[in-house]
């Protein structure tokens, strides 16, 4: 049997992902969500920072520009929030980039958009365990 990476954090806030949607059902825009789930998090006492700036390097040289992750939770696992009414493989493209640009190697991609909750947890095992750059 696998073992689930970052199991009770992901437990945590999937659980406040799935407050937010008990509260507002989906068709909300994505930033409404957003705003939602930072004051879940808050009352959670859920480590997180939003709109978390992402440095990208090339060949060890830092690039100006950056992306920046809808949340960043415990310092280690970016979410990626959807208001869609499926999620497609660009979605999960996106938040696998994230992940090769910090190296944090780890997110949940969630969407709000459906009539249940919907998440996925991706990993980019050519950078997990190791810590970001910058």
């Amino acid at each position: 049997m696998v073992e689930l990476v970052f199991k009770d954090e992901c437990y945590a806030i999937v659980g406040a992902c799935m407050e937010v949607h008990k509260e507002l059902g989906p068709g909300f825009l994505e930033a409404i969500y957003q705003e939602a789930l930072a004051v879940e998090l808050e009352m959670r006492g859920i480590p997180f920072e939003r709109e978390a700036p992402l440095k990208v390097h090339y060949k060890g040289r830092l690039l100006n520009k950056e992306y920046f992750a809808d949340f960043l939770c415990y310092g280690k696992i970016i979410i990626e929030c959807k208001s869609v009414k499926s999620l497609v493989p660009d979605h999960e493209a996106q938040l696998f980039n994230y992940l090769k640009a910090t190296k944090l190697g780890f997110g949940l991609l969630v969407n709000f958009g459906e009539p249940s909750l919907h998440y996925k947890r991706v990993a980019c095992t050519q950078y997990f365990g190791t810590a970001g750059e910058g």
